[in-house]
């Protein structure tokens, strides 16, 4: 009798700690199934076998062959990596700002990248992909501070309703600025009229490396504060009182937030939904550690994002929908259920 009862707590600690890690491996096997079954399936018919084939023995002279290494596979790993970054942007807006709300979207900071690009494509005739990260990223810069410094005016500083109601407010001003460009020139609208909706269309393998470099760094130093942002959700005092510096971790946090938003958005456009609705999917399962919440954000927001991509160019076969659009269908009722799910609770 006291054995069982001395085992029994060792035994439900053993089982809480291996839980996460049997999540992360069912995570990680779900994304690699949904990035083949995203290769072998499309506008074009091909056969899983010429699709398998395509990876293992690629034939130039085949055009299935080329069909899955020139577009399938850059669009399908792209599409892992913008989701996987929005996903944590998400995730860490929401850790710091303790709101619910919080992601690239609402906050504004999607509409300030937005508006970057479609300032560079005006003024400055640019229309390489290539190019849209940095202004991308510039425009994502200004607004977060802008909506950081408006949310923090008056008594008891940035609040989260401070916050999300001065994104609210920029991303309205902005969104209305883009759309003011957009009607006076034409040019600059056909430049960027598919962009702005959210695709991943057209994106080849030199692309996807000359932003490769801004979404890793910004991974990998989203991950790397894990614990600190875990810490920082509990409330700023408690973080404080633990001896963490909160400015300078709020800093490197935003300078993460920064690169995924703007070099997420550089190549795929503002697509709605994923900073949202993944880190509730992830936190409903994981917990409330953002050690977890983090990289789970990053294989949720992968997965949902190739799943998205693959319903977009299914649809309405053989052309294609925006794959915003199609973040927008699916994630809006997920995003219902679960504030319904939580207002119940």
């Amino acid at each position: 009798m006291n054995t069982t009862l001395a085992s029994k707590p060792l035994w439900s600690a053993r089982r809480l700690r291996a839980r996460p890690a049997l999540l992360a491996g069912i995570a990680l096997a779900a994304l690699l199934a949904t990035m083949l079954i995203s290769i072998a399936f499309g506008a074009a018919d091909v056969t899983p076998r010429d699709a398998w084939a395509a990876l293992t023995a690629f034939d130039a002279s085949s055009t299935s062959h080329l069909i899955i290494r020139t577009l399938r596979v850059p669009r399908v790993l792209l599409a892992a990596l913008v989701g996987a970054s929005l996903g944590v942007a998400g995730a860490i807006m929401q850790g710091l700002t303790r709101n619910p709300l919080a992601d690239p979207g609402i906050l504004g900071i999607n509409a300030g990248a937005a508006l970057g690009v479609v300032l560079a494509v005006f003024f400055l005739k640019i229309s390489s992909l290539s190019h849209y990260a940095l202004f991308a990223m510039a425009g994502a810069a200004i607004t977060a501070f802008a909506v950081y410094g408006l949310g923090s005016m008056g008594p008891g500083g940035a609040t989260p309703f401070k916050l999300t109601i001065a994104g609210a407010a920029i991303a309205a001003l902005l969104g209305s600025l883009t759309t003011g460009i957009l009607i006076f020139n034409q040019r600059t609208l056909d430049e960027v009229r598919f962009w702005l909706a959210g695709s991943l269309a057209g994106r080849d393998l030199s692309l996807l490396l000359q932003v490769l470099p801004y979404l890793v760094m910004g991974l990998a130093l989203a991950i790397g504060l894990g614990r600190q942002i875990t810490t920082i959700s509990l409330g700023e005092d408690v973080a404080r009182g633990l001896g963490q510096r909160t400015g300078w971790i709020k800093a490197l946090a935003a300078l993460a937030v920064l690169l995924l938003a703007g070099g997420s958005v550089a190549v795929a456009g503002p697509i709605a939904f994923i900073g949202l609705v993944i880190p509730h999917v992830v936190r409903f399962v994981a917990g409330a550690d953002y050690r977890w919440i983090l990289p789970g954000s990053a294989l949720a927001g992968a997965i949902f994002l190739i799943l998205s991509d693959l319903a977009a160019r299914l649809v309405v076969r053989p052309m294609e929908l925006p794959v915003g659009v199609m973040t927008a269908l699916i994630g809006g009722p997920i995003f219902i259920y679960l504030v319904r799910w939580r207002v119940k609770r």
